[in-house]
């Protein structure tokens, strides 16, 4: 025990002594460029900050020119508004006039827009000056509480259900409370479903000569709260929840982290184009150290940096643990990327790729935030929950960030492995070096089985991915797409291992070598693929998409109410066949040349996917 101790102790000081290294020489190397650049990166992402917490960003402000008169009763509706900007009545460059009896509106797609513009902005100043009103059941006879419920929940067209809202019972088209249609607001309401007039507000369509027949959109100002739309109130104030202010709060978290990963980027490649890293290869210092080192001083950075903006916006703990994962995940593709490279060119071309794929990966699926489970596959989701207050289960932040978490930790692993004389001052091709950086894992048969289940971060990232990006098309569309994308990934990540050790001569090319190689890494992805089963916790397997590609592998064994005990085992074991199948495909036609691995790949995507469609129709 005191050994262990020991050990530990002279890894930290190790560990620590390279990472003082490391800022001590960025530090030399920082020119007055590049600390401006750091500075920018900072002042834009408060800037999106904080306007975002400052009421929203508008997208819109002072989009039309509206003319109009100081005194128009209409003049603080136009004025308050921010994609309104009020002119002088005379001035000839306006898209709307609006006088106290007409409005003029241009023949122009423009103009038209304009005009409903300002009718929005009518009605939000009307709804804000209603509640003001100390008689808030006078200002607002008629209250509707939204519910969002689950498709399937949902009762069948004509049925009868209970009202609720504004208090007594009702048809579903009618609102409780006084028998009013929840459609028109009562008590001086309009045609247009904005609440009449209080305290001498104006009403829109009052003023409009002629209704153009334009549909209102929910209005994004308002008493449209920071995090969402509205969904209690009068009828006029319900809106979708778009929680777009806390998502571009979450995305100021991404800014800085580019700037962090493209210094760490450059101090790896720069050692390895000056052989300043070889020093310590010499050295009496593992590899893990020396990554650990010289990775901890930006890893602390995205920290500091994840915290001080946490902290501006207003999120706390559980923002900071979403994103320092994400920050990890950077940070560990740019090491990988930056070993691979063989010059500062490639670099750029693979941190602006991890750039694109991670922020993709974060940013696409919480915008489904409050929709759909699927939001659950991005941290950032966390995040906008953080902030609008809610609480978060352990099993939905465990599959948010779970995942990344263990990707980051292979990414560092494949890279150590590749740190080292032979492939840091060598120009192999990427593709070379990345066989060689799986390579550097295989010792033994064994570690093949290792290496695939290792291999499921990356498959259930890449296939959660698909299901976000795919998840807006039509379901039959979808499917298919879904059971492609599943068997090209499964069967690339159970293979190009195999690949490697063959290519590096580690086992004979036999057939049997082969069929054991295929069975080890079939047996080794199917019980890391198990833990695939948290996809469950978060509910992701309630959407369809989700049963397309998380439960094939458990087919069958979900109710066996009515099988026997004989079939439920064959069910669970199926999987187990399919992969050691095509495993087995693929890793003989790896023996046997790159080219023979290539149309061995093909026949396993083949079978994989006939397993799958058989699977889908089973489940009906």
């Amino acid at each position: 025990m005191t050994d262990r101790r020991t050990r530990l102790v002279a890894h930290a000081r190790t560990v620590l002594r390279i990472a003082r290294w490391e800022v001590s020489r960025s530090a030399g190397t920082l020119d007055r460029r590049t600390a401006v650049i750091g500075l920018v990166a900072v002042l834009v992402a408060g800037g999106i900050a904080a306007g975002a917490a400052g009421g929203g960003v508008a997208l819109d402000r002072d989009l039309y020119r509206v003319g109009i008169a100081g005194d128009n009763p209409y003049y603080d509706a136009v004025d308050q508004s921010s994609a309104l900007d009020p002119r002088p009545v005379s001035d000839p460059n306006v898209e709307l006039v609006v006088s106290e009896t007409h409005i003029s509106v241009a023949d122009t797609q423009t103009g038209r827009a304009a005009y409903s513009a300002f009718r929005d902005a009518v009605q939000s100043y009307n709804e804000r000056q209603m509640a003001r009103e100390e008689n808030q059941s006078a200002a607002f006879p008629v209250v509707v509480d939204l519910e969002y419920r689950e498709r399937d929940a949902l009762v069948p067209t004509g049925s009868r259900v209970d009202g609720g809202a504004g208090g007594g019972g009702g048809d579903a088209g009618t609102a409780g409370g006084g028998g009013t249609d929840a459609g028109t607001g009562g008590g001086g309401g309009t045609d247009d479903g904005a609440s009449g007039t209080a305290g001498g507000g104006p009403s829109a369509s009052d003023a409009a000569a002629a209704d153009d027949g334009s549909v209102d959109a929910p209005s994004l100002g308002g008493m449209a709260g920071l995090f969402g739309g509205d969904t209690s109130g009068s009828p006029a104030s319900i809106s979708p929840p778009f929680p777009f202010a806390s998502l571009v709060l979450a995305f100021a978290f991404l800014v800085p982290m580019n700037f962090v990963i493209q210094a760490y980027g450059s101090s790896v490649l720069n050692e390895r184009i000056n052989r300043r890293g070889e020093l310590l290869l010499v050295a009496p210092i593992s590899p893990g150290d020396i990554v650990a080192g010289k990775t901890l001083p930006y890893l602390l950075g995205t920290v500091a940096i994840t915290v001080a903006i946490a902290a501006a916006v207003g999120g706390g703990v559980v923002s900071v643990a979403a994103v320092v994962p994400v920050g990890l995940l950077f940070l560990a593709s740019t090491f990988v990327g930056a070993m691979f490279a063989r010059s500062f060119k490639e670099l750029t071309f693979v941190t602006v790729t991890v750039s694109v794929f991670l922020t993709t990966y974060t940013f696409v699926p919480a915008i489904f935030t409050n929709i759909t489970p699927i939001a659950l596959i991005s941290p950032l989701t966390l995040v906008v929950r953080d902030l609008a207050g809610e609480s978060i289960p352990l099993g939905e932040f465990l599959f948010s960030v779970g995942p990344i978490l263990l990707a980051a930790a292979v990414l560092f692993l494949l890279g150590v492995g590749v740190y080292r004389e032979e492939d840091m001052f060598t120009q192999r091709p990427v593709p070379l070096k990345f066989l060689d950086a799986l390579d550097s894992r295989i010792s033994r048969a064994r570690s093949v089985a290792t290496l695939s289940a290792l291999s499921i971060p990356f498959v259930f990232i890449a296939e959660l991915l698909a299901i976000a990006v795919l998840f807006v098309l039509p379901i039959d569309l979808t499917v298919p797409m879904i059971l492609v994308a599943v068997a090209v990934v499964e069967e690339l990540a159970k293979s190009l291992h195999v690949l490697a050790a063959f290519e590096k001569a580690r086992f004979s090319r036999t057939l049997r070598s082969s069929l054991v190689l295929g069975g080890l890494s079939g047996l080794g992805f199917f019980v890391g693929e198990k833990f695939t089963a948290i996809a469950q916790l978060a509910g992701l397997q309630s959407l369809t998409l989700g049963q397309t590609a998380f439960a094939p592998s458990g087919v069958g064994i979900a109710d066996g109410t009515g099988v026997s005990a004989l079939v439920v085992l064959g069910l669970f074991l199926a999987p187990l066949v399919l992969h050691a199948v095509t495993a087995s495909v693929t890793a003989f036609g790896a023996s046997r040349g790159r080219s023979a691995y290539g149309v061995a790949l093909v026949g396993a995507i083949a079978i994989h996917l006939v397993y799958n469609l058989q699977v889908v129709s089973a489940l009906g």
